[in-house]
């Protein structure tokens, strides 16, 4: 019998060795890393193919810094709120003083507020859509000139509660669709000068974030989980290999789109709870 995962019941993390330094001799900027989150996981993944980090969050991930310096990682954090443009100014200031380019961005910050759709306040509808679609863009805009300079990479972690309802996550699930949207503009906007914009729509990942949502889930919608996710719930890791190669050369003619992962179209979400 298959069990809901918890922090004590959950998958082991793939094994999958890196074998490529795709990113040596670059820079990438990664919003909201933690040690056990998908940013983490995609700051882990491309440094151990050769890049250099700026991470940016509120809270300082110690843990996570302490893991990439002992892999002799060239890594610096920022302070920063994504919702405010001076904080993204600031941040931005002290990435190009330790580095002096930018080659590519990965737009992983984001919250969640969950619950019915008309039990939420104007308040969380607007932090939710300040943090998960305005930050993304003004990120987006202010490192813009840099990446143009460098002939750089945007990529947007979206949701498949973006491309399907989900009962509880209106305001999540409409930020994210926003995003989608952005990144299909902003792609062909920058085109000409050979930036790419691109992003991935991760389905349920086994985060901090989302486990609080599955301790209320039924039994009934945790086997709809399971059918609309046939290749089983997704990790960090599997969220940041997706990345990887989007934001790698090896990606050069893929722009404008979001790539959905781990989730498929003809099963429905069920409803979540936090």
């Amino acid at each position: 019998m298959t069990t809901k995962p918890t922090k004590k019941n959950s998958s082991p993390k793939p094994q999958s060795p890196v074998a490529t330094r795709r990113f040596e001799g670059k820079v990438a900027v990664i919003t909201g890393a933690s040690v056990r989150g998908i940013g983490g996981a995609i700051a882990k993944r491309l440094s151990d193919e050769g890049a250099s980090l700026a991470l940016l969050s509120r809270s300082t991930p110690d843990a996570l810094i302490e893991q990439l310096r002992g892999q002799s990682t060239n890594v610096v954090w920022n302070a920063c709120d994504i919702a405010d443009g001076d904080s993204i100014a600031d941040a931005t200031e002290v990435c190009l003083r330790e580095f002096g380019e930018i080659d590519v961005l990965v737009n992983n910050a984001g919250i969640q507020s969950a619950g019915p759709f008309v039990e939420m306040d104007e308040k969380d509808w607007r932090r939710v859509l300040e943090v998960n679609l305005l930050g993304v863009l003004k990120m987006s805009q202010t490192l813009l000139p840099h990446l143009q300079r460098k002939k750089g990479v945007i990529v947007n972690v979206s949701s498949a509660t973006a491309l399907a309802g989900t009962s509880g996550l209106a305001a999540y699930g409409a930020a994210k669709a926003g995003l989608n949207g952005l990144t299909e503009t902003l792609a062909v906007e920058v085109a000409p000068q050979k930036v790419r914009v691109v992003g991935v729509a991760p389905a349920l990942v086994r985060t901090p974030m989302v486990l609080p949502c599955l301790e209320h889930v039924t039994a009934e919608n945790w086997e709809a989980i399971q059918k609309s996710h046939p290749l089983g719930i997704g990790t960090p890791e599997d969220v940041a290999a997706a990345v990887a190669f989007l934001a790698s050369s090896e990606a050069r003619w893929i722009s404008g789109v979001t790539l959905p992962l781990g989730w498929m179209p003809i099963w429905p979400l069920p409803p979540l709870k936090s």
